[in-house]
């Protein structure tokens, strides 16, 4: 009798955990279905550990999305090509990038907004211990660059500058910038372009500057949008929202400066605290579409180079 008493109690409490697992697997698809369908929803942006995203960092950080009334992501990656490959699969709607590239995915066509440009810019740096300090002594070298992009035009830009032939400097593809930067820590580059903060960090480590994209008076940086319908409120109010969140980020970093934010630059740029510190001067303007003529460049590069 006792051990029909046990067996009748065993299966009772076997009924009763099978019934709670299938019911939490029951809530839990729910709730994926719920967290599936409101990211569907949300404005997701691309960004990268670099500095032209410090606004869309700040902007996050202190809920200015959320306060103004709008779903705002960031989703994160380390190289421009996962971000274009993000917009291309709708998987975001935003991405920051340059011109070449989204002007590249453009002519693929993708159907792009170039909502604003950025204060990006980009610094050739050589490796301290390959004792290249002027243009001309990249002969034989190697620099690291990403296909069809600033980088890339820029890095053509430095081969006839110097009047090397094309052939004797030889780009190596480095898409994540984080690669990039260690690769020239461990003397496994000659040279690279780099954007902030891993550009400051590169000087800071005794790397050596050659070139500087603001001198040619580029302005290459750009954040693009994925085209949606006109009659898409939704989508326009989340607009409305990134634009003004962005702009008052920027005016925050203008006033107090990218070492206020250190703490995020060195969470999502993963470089050293005293990186964030040092960058000084850095300004930061008000959403607003590219330059016709950096538009221009890049696509007179790009037909040249294809």
């Amino acid at each position: 009798m006792k051990k029909l008493v046990y067996i009748s109690i065993l299966l009772a409490l076997a009924v009763s955990c099978g019934r709670s697992y299938e019911e939490t697997k029951r809530i839990s698809r729910i709730e994926r279905q719920r967290q599936m369908k409101a990211d569907s929803a949300a404005l997701k942006i691309a960004v990268m550990p670099t500095l032209d995203c410090l606004p869309m960092y700040v902007a996050r950080q202190y809920n200015m999305f959320d306060s103004l009334g709008a779903d705002v992501r960031l989703k994160f990656y380390s190289a421009h090509i996962d971000c274009d490959t993000a917009l291309i699969n709708n998987r975001v709607e935003g991405a920051i990038t340059d011109l070449v590239r989204a002007q590249r995915l453009v002519e693929k066509g993708l159907k792009l907004n170039f909502v604003s440009s950025t204060d990006a810019y980009w610094l050739l740096v050589s490796n301290r211990n390959s004792r290249i300090k002027e243009l001309k002594q990249l002969d034989d070298k190697m620099m690291s660059i990403t296909r069809y992009s600033v980088t890339d035009m820029l890095g053509d830009k430095a081969v006839d500058s110097a009047k090397l032939k094309d052939e004797r400097v030889y780009r190596v593809q480095i898409n994540d910038v984080r690669v990039r930067l260690q690769m020239l820590h461990n003397n496994e580059m000659d040279a690279m372009f780099l954007t902030e903060p891993q550009a400051t960090e590169a000087l800071a480590s005794k790397h050596k500057m050659l070139m500087d994209s603001r001198k040619l008076d580029y302005r290459m940086g750009a954040i693009v949008f994925r085209e949606f319908a006109k009659s898409d409120t939704a989508r326009q109010r989340q607009m409305d929202v990134f634009v003004r969140a962005y702009n008052m980020a920027c005016d925050s970093i203008n006033k107090y400066g990218v070492a206020k934010y250190k703490e995020l630059v060195t969470k999502y740029c993963q470089v050293k605290e005293a990186t964030a510190d040092s960058i000084k001067g850095m300004k930061y303007s008000h959403v607003a579409p590219p330059r016709e003529k950096d538009i221009e460049a890049a696509k007179a590069w790009l037909k040249k180079k294809q």
